[in-house]
Formats: structure tokens, C-alpha cells, sequence
């Protein structure tokens, strides 16, 4: 009895193994072409040089619909809400030089110097017109805080 029950088990796992390599051909087969087709690259902006070398970063980057914009910070001494304020205006523009609006952004990071911050620069960026469904945000307070001497910086993530 015991060796008809381990022959038994030993069918069922492969036939379960058989049905699931079954099930990942169908699903291959299922998918569109169109996924497996190369997305261009591409910057929406023209890309600005440093008078030597190669440019170190892009303003911000077109893959199929997708932008991707480089961090922005504000390099004058002033408030987390001007600073906030000159920031995500500065990101509005960057969009709408793309070709998008704040209105389609989809993930947004904020990086605070200080994290006591935290709701002044929240009042603030209330006060943009995010649409319906506003983005997704992740806000953190590295611990060596933002480059150049800005209280804030703000990367984004939209579709054109």
C-alpha cells in the first residue's frame, strides 16, 4: 500500500509540473508583440553642456511616455516655503517644457535638510494642482543633508 501511495505521489507532481510549463507557454504566447518591441530613449530638452566634458546629468528624460526629472533644489538663502515654492515651480515648468503638467505626475521624491520641515513644505505642496489623484510621494531627511545648500529637493516621475 505505502509503495502504490509514494508511485501515486510521485505522478502528481509531475503532472502538476507539466501543467504549469503548459500554463507559461500559453501565457507567452498570449502576450502582445508590441512588449517586446525597444522604447527610445530620448531628452526632451536640449541638453545643455558644461563648457568642458560631457554634460553630467539630464534636466530630465523621455522613455516611451515616461519623464524622469533630475532633482531640483533652490540655492539661496530663504524659507523651506520659498524654497519648496521655487522648486516645484521650477519642476512645473521642467513638465510643461516636456510636454506634461503636474496634473500627470505619478511619483514624486522630496528630500528635506531637515525633517522639522516636514508640514511648512507640506502647506505648500498642498497648494499645487495635482489633479484628481495626486502622485505618489516618498519624503526622507538624508542624513547628510541636500547638495548646495538647498532646505529641499524634489525629483519626479510623469507621463507625457
Amino acid at each position: 500500500m505505502k509503495q502504490s501511495r509514494r508511485n501515486m505521489l510521485k505522478g502528481m507532481g509531475k503532472s502538476a509540473a507539466v501543467a504549469a510549463a503548459g500554463a507559461t507557454v500559453v501565457a507567452q504566447a498570449a502576450a502582445p508583440a508590441a512588449a517586446l518591441e525597444p522604447v527610445e530613449k530620448r531628452s526632451p530638452y536640449p541638453v545643455l553642456k558644461p563648457q568642458t566634458g560631457k554634460p553630467m546629468y539630464s534636466r530630465g528624460v523621455a522613455y516611451g511616455n515616461m519623464l524622469f526629472l533630475s532633482g531640483v533644489g533652490y540655492h539661496q538663502p530663504d524659507t523651506i516655503e520659498v524654497h519648496t515654492q521655487k522648486v516645484l515651480e521650477e519642476l512645473k515648468k521642467n513638465l510643461e517644457d516636456a510636454g506634461s503638467s503636474m496634473q500627470k505626475v505619478l511619483k514624486v521624491n522630496v528630500y528635506l535638510n531637515d525633517l522639522k520641515d516636514y508640514d511648512r513644505m507640506n502647506a505648500v505642496y498642498r497648494s499645487f494642482d495635482w489633479g484628481d489623484v495626486p502622485p505618489v510621494r516618498t519624503t526622507v531627511a538624508p542624513a547628510a543633508g541636500i547638495p548646495g545648500n538647498s532646505l529641499i529637493e524634489i525629483d519626479m516621475i510623469a507621463y507625457i
